[in-house]
């Protein structure tokens, strides 16, 4: 292929900004408000309720469970009341993930 042809077909790309430059950037047709994607708002979202969920579970069985190894080193019962407070903090917290869907359902 003739080196002129090639060079008409394919425009030289724009140099790269070099450290430091700033770059006036136009965002594309899909890119939404501020030049962010309309979907990487329902991203972080989504991460949030995921983390509140966790922490949704993980607290009452860690509650419970610390506060069921304590009182089965107090009255010597091990591993009766650790085993209670795992069980009853299991309806708690879905009691609680419940009631959070529910709100978020009803938006």
């Amino acid at each position: 292929m003739d080196d002129a042809k090639a060079n008409a077909d394919n425009p030289s790309p724009q140099p790269s900004p070099t450290r430091g430059e700033v770059v006036n950037r136009v965002p594309s047709p899909s890119m939404g408000e501020g030049g962010r994607r309309p979907d990487e708002g329902n991203t972080w979202s989504a991460l949030s309720l995921a983390w509140e969920l966790g922490y949704t579970i993980a607290v009452p069985i860690v509650v419970f469970a610390l506060g069921g190894r304590w009182l089965d080193r107090r009255f010597d019962t091990s591993p009766w009341l650790l085993l209670t407070g795992i069980f009853i903090s299991i309806p708690i917290s879905t009691a609680i993930i419940y009631i959070k869907m529910m709100k978020i359902i009803n938006k």
